[in-house]
């Protein structure tokens, strides 16, 4: 039931719509803040919206990647994706405190892309793998 309900390219596109989400997030909202500084009082800025895509987007990209790596066998995807992830935590829980906003926006766009181009490689290697 649950495999006809989410499949591969499912969880592609939506772990590269929640990436895509998430590098919004920052650059919308530093440049929010810089142009209108009570817009902090919002609440946008919370912590709790990285770690609830965060949240989103690993179990979504561990089971696309997983499950698309046992169709195509390229573990080089998986590994790229791995990668993405780990600097979107890192991001995440320590690239504010470490050095500042800049490196947390920094972080969270460069793991945000890397993670959305694994699911658009898995996306196309799956659905080429499907073909033969």
């Amino acid at each position: 039931m649950i495999t006809q309900i989410l499949n591969i390219p499912t969880g592609d596109k939506a772990a590269i719509g929640l990436s895509i989400a998430c590098a919004l997030h920052c650059i919308m909202l530093t440049l929010l803040v810089a142009l209108f500084p009570s817009a902090t009082l919002v609440g946008l800025h919370d912590e709790r919206i990285h770690l609830g895509l965060l949240a989103s987007i690993i179990p979504i990209s561990v089971f696309s990647l997983t499950f698309g790596c046992r169709l195509h066998r390229n573990l080089a995807v998986v590994a790229l994706g791995i990668a993405g992830v780990c600097i979107l935590v890192f991001s995440a829980l320590l690239g504010h405190d470490m050095g500042g906003e800049s490196l947390e926006t920094a972080g969270t766009l460069l793991g945000s892309g890397i993670v959305a181009c694994s699911h658009a490689l898995n996306f196309r290697l799956c659905r080429s793998a499907d073909a033969h």
